[in-house]
């Protein structure tokens, strides 16, 4: 009995008792339902693949992948390929499916209900992982049959390797070609650049910055020689003009004695001797040949003189005449022509020497510009150097890549 709205004990033991034959019959009438609809419903097979993506045997710090796009793009992107109709219309004829309809039903139908029979399906890291990456995927193909079932999913799975592995194969053969391409073009700029580096060093040889100190140290020691060279000049002037001198003196005395007259006594000529003397002392030492030759012409004529004054005392302080032109003279003539000599060499010298150092001042003051230009193209030569080192490193990198990619394939 029913009291305020609840069902006692005793009721409802009561009611099970009345009403015990509802649940036998409902499960034998849902059973024989579920059991009739085996045989009514079609059957329905899946076969499942799964794929799981093996990691670089090698590290990323030894060989860097080529193929760095993520997994869940690149996954989605060979999907949209592999379950496209130019990749599932063969398969469709490799394995004769939905041969009852395809009469009646146009292939792209056709299509669409096998790519609704394949499901791919990303596998979810594993617990505790720290790693992002898609660890896999599955490949599920329902069909209603378990033979055909297995073998399209068998297809679809090699599908997506082979189109994994061509597409890595290719953007390795894309990646080492486009930086061979880039290694030419870098290879031959650093040979540009070379070539100007060294056409630089060729026309400016001499000039270059680490050659500016050497050329002060020359162009002080071509002042020096210069300061020798105009001395020595100078010096060869001033003896041209006393060797002139004298033979002007030596040429008067003997026209003298062959014509008679006697404009210069030995007197005269002693004490013009003297002078000379003196002035060539006061110039050079006593061993100097001209110092040393004069005062062997003042003994000579001392000697005459005294000579003279002994064998014709009237004619005291005349001198004999000579028949020929005296050895002094041609000396004389003879040092006068060194003199030339002496003076066409030096000068000759001290213009070499003063070209010189116009153009070691003209290294020097064009230094600081030339360094400037020097420095802008070492800048590009080392950048042109850098940028090919670097492509060809990346460029071996891509082939370690590649063949590392075919290995583990």
């Amino acid at each position: 009995m029913v009291r305020n709205g609840e069902i006692g004990l005793a009721e409802a033991k009561r009611t099970v008792r009345r009403y015990w034959w509802i649940l036998p019959l409902s499960t034998v009438f849902l059973g024989g339902i579920g059991l009739g609809a085996t045989f009514v419903l079609p059957k329905r097979f899946t076969s499942q693949t799964m794929v799981l993506v093996e990691q670089p045997t090698v590290g990323p710090d030894y060989v860097k992948p080529v193929v760095t796009e993520d997994l869940n793009h690149r996954l989605a992107s060979m999907k949209e390929q592999i379950l496209s109709r130019t990749r599932l219309q063969p398969i469709i004829e490799k394995f004769g499916l939905y041969a009852e309809a395809r009469g009646r039903v146009h292939i792209e139908d056709l299509v669409e209900r096998l790519r609704t029979a394949v499901e791919i399906k990303p596998l979810e890291p594993t617990p505790g992982t720290q790693s992002r990456q898609l660890p896999g995927f599955y490949v599920d193909v329902t069909f209603d049959n378990p033979q055909i079932a297995q073998q399209i999913c068998t297809e679809i799975t090699s599908m997506f390797l082979e189109q994994d592995a061509r597409e890595r194969k290719q953007q390795a053969n894309e990646t080492t070609s486009f930086l061979s391409k880039q290694l030419e073009e870098a290879k031959k700029n650093l040979d540009d650049q070379d070539a100007k580096f060294a056409q630089f060093k060729r026309q400016y040889l001499g000039s270059l910055p680490e050659e500016e100190q050497s050329n002060l140290n020359i162009l002080t020691g071509m002042n020096a020689q210069l300061d020798a060279n105009t001395q020595a000049l100078s010096r060869a002037h001033q003896d041209k003009a006393f060797n002139e001198s004298l033979l002007g003196q030596q040429e008067a005395n003997w026209k003298a004695s062959q014509t008679g007259q006697d404009p210069e006594t030995a007197e005269q000529q002693l004490s013009a001797f003297e002078d000379q003397l003196t002035s060539l002392q006061a110039r050079y030492t006593p061993e100097y040949p001209d110092v040393i030759k004069l005062k062997r012409q003042i003994e000579e004529l001392k000697k005459r003189m005294a000579e003279a004054s002994k064998n014709n005392p009237a004619a005291n302080g005349s001198t004999q005449a000579a028949a020929t032109e005296p050895p002094q003279i041609h000396q004389l003539r003879a040092r006068l022509r060194q003199d030339d000599m002496n003076i066409a060499d030096l000068t000759k010298r001290q213009g070499q020497i003063q070209d010189a150092i116009r153009l070691l001042q003209r290294r020097v003051q064009a230094s600081p510009m030339i360094e400037q230009q020097l420095k802008e193209l070492t800048r590009n030569y080392q950048t042109a150097q850098d940028f090919y080192k670097d492509l060809l490193k990346k460029r071996q990198n891509a082939g370690l890549a590649g063949d590392l990619e075919s290995q583990q394939q």
